[in-house]
């Protein structure tokens, strides 16, 4: 095997190795901040060139498998990398570069263990994303946990002491319940590997049956504890709010991985091919998908702050996702997915403008209340304008055109007057949302106060966030391109048949 061969796994090996290397000299210490930055850069930029490369094979040529040791499925660590997985692991190494040098602007110098504590965030999220066996996102899910407790709590107040305790407490508790599942779905399968478990579930007995479907539903409260699912939503707008800016922004894509579980167990193992257990979560995820709509959109009109706002609206999009997996249909699931790079992005450039707005209002921070003008009014407003037209789904962004698929695809469901209520109505409240708070934080200032105390934004502030925002005008100019991508990724996942003939387990029982 030459280089390529092994390409599947550098999305996990360069922010592991990353990781480790920045713990140890030339590049320890709190002095060596600059050798830290610029290594940082350096990796994401190569875990995207590496998604890149996975994405372009898988979508040139094949889904790829890679065996860790070279043991075959459904044995050992299996890492299967399809359009969607690629997909995914590229946005996850896009929004890592724009967090990344957004930190560069001061908030990495706050402690030395910043830059590998994000590296290995990325390597907890790229796992998740890559993995074939529920045991091993079982892992990457703690790697996960770790690492995002110990970035909100990393160089923070009390605050952020506190949330951080109740959002790792709450997580603990969904380890517990993720490992009584991969327990219950052992004994009752015999495995835990993903594609293995979908082709033996339709012959198991009544009460391995049972056992599976218990399984089943205790992942669905595990998963949607990850992704913020009503009513399991309630830590997130509290949690994302004690982060820092690049930290809450790199948290945006964490729930996304709750929702890629939920298409990737719930579509390949409880799907179509499930026997008596296919598609038994759906009666439970509509009313949940809609009530987190309604839930995220109370709260976005009642925030006071334009953080708590973006921490409600990552609930509404959540909700928005979940629509798309309970239409059952690759469609939907392709607009769904066109939709989550559009969310992950909105709501991660929303978290560092808050900040930078903040910084500039004195005590007012980023709450909807009269304070002084901003002294970078025009870069601040026109980046909030694109921002607040990306997230309330307003052409010509891409939260429209993902919005609107998600309608299309809906339109011959019986269930079609619920979608198009609860996305046009939590629409229009975004938007009457957002021109409240733009009109509070841009237009109404208490007197002429002198702004030159005020601190300037950095270039490096800049940069990122306006990485961030170019994605809502590049997704909608790249739209056909784009659906068409996020519609060969759906196929490939409701196409269940063509992964076990990959994993070569066609005839095994």
């Amino acid at each position: 095997m030459n280089f390529l061969d092994h390409m599947p796994i550098w999305p996990i090996l360069i922010p592991m190795i990353g990781g480790l290397l920045m713990l140890l000299p030339p590049f320890a210490g709190i002095e060596r901040y600059q050798s830290r930055r610029y290594f940082a850069a350096i990796l994401v930029v190569l875990q995207l060139v590496c998604g890149m490369f996975l994405l372009n094979s898988v979508i040139s040529s094949e889904n790829l498998l890679y065996a860790v040791g070279n043991w075959q499925p459904p044995f050992g660590i299996i890492l299967y990398v399809d359009p969607l997985a690629a997909l995914l692991v590229c946005l996850t190494s896009f929004l890592g570069i724009g967090v990344v040098l957004y930190s560069f602007s001061g908030e990495d110098r706050a402690g030395r263990y910043y830059h590998p504590l994000i590296q290995f965030q990325i390597l907890g999220i790229n796992g998740a994303f890559l993995t074939n066996d529920l045991f091993n996102l079982f892992v990457f899910f703690e790697v996960l946990l770790i690492a995002s407790y110990s970035l909100l709590i990393h160089a923070g107040a009390k605050q952020k002491t506190e949330a951080a305790v109740h959002y790792v407490i709450l997580n603990l508790i969904g380890s517990s319940i993720f490992l009584f599942a991969l327990g219950t779905m052992y004994g009752a399968v015999g495995s835990l590997n993903i594609a293995d478990i979908a082709m033996k579930l339709p012959s198991l007995s009544d009460s391995d049956t049972l056992l599976a479907n218990i399984a089943g539903a205790l992942l669905l409260v595990v998963f949607g504890l990850k992704s913020a699912m009503l009513p399991l939503h309630f830590w997130l707008p509290k949690t994302y709010s004690a982060a820092s800016a690049p930290i809450a922004a790199l948290f945006a894509i964490m729930t996304k991985v709750g929702i890629y579980c939920i298409f990737r167990v719930y579509t390949i193992i409880y799907g179509e091919f499930a026997g008596s257990l296919s598609d038994f979560v759906i009666p439970i995820i509509w009313p949940l998908a809609l009530a987190s709509i309604v839930a995220g959109t109370v709260g976005v009109i009642v925030s006071p702050t334009l953080r708590g706002m973006t921490g409600n609206l990552v609930v509404v999009s959540v909700g928005t996702l979940l629509l798309g997996f309970a239409l059952r249909t690759p469609e939907a699931s392709g607009a769904a997915f066109y939709y989550l790079i559009h969310s992950t992005l909105a709501s991660a450039a929303l978290f560092l403008l808050a900040e930078m707005i903040g910084q500039q209002r004195g005590k007012a921070l980023d709450r909807f209340v009269i304070s002084r003008k901003l002294k970078n009014q025009t870069f601040l407003g026109f980046c909030f304008f694109v921002a607040a037209m990306m997230a309330a789904g307003l052409p010509p962004f891409s939260g429209f055109l993902g919005k609107l698929v998600i309608l299309q695809s809906a339109v011959t469901t019986q269930e079609k007057i619920w979608v198009y209520s609860a996305l046009l109505i939590s629409s229009l409240v975004t938007i009457i949302a957002f021109s409240r708070a733009g009109t509070t934080l841009f237009w109404r200032h208490a007197g002429n106060k002198d702004v030159s105390d005020s601190p300037d934004l950095t270039s490096w502030q800049k940069v990122g966030v306006l990485i961030l925002l170019a994605a809502g005008p590049l997704l909608a100019l790249g739209g056909e391109h784009m659906l068409a991508l996020t519609g060969v990724a759906a196929n490939e996942l409701h196409n269940v048949n063509a992964l076990i003939e990959l994993m070569g387990l066609r005839g095994e029982q």
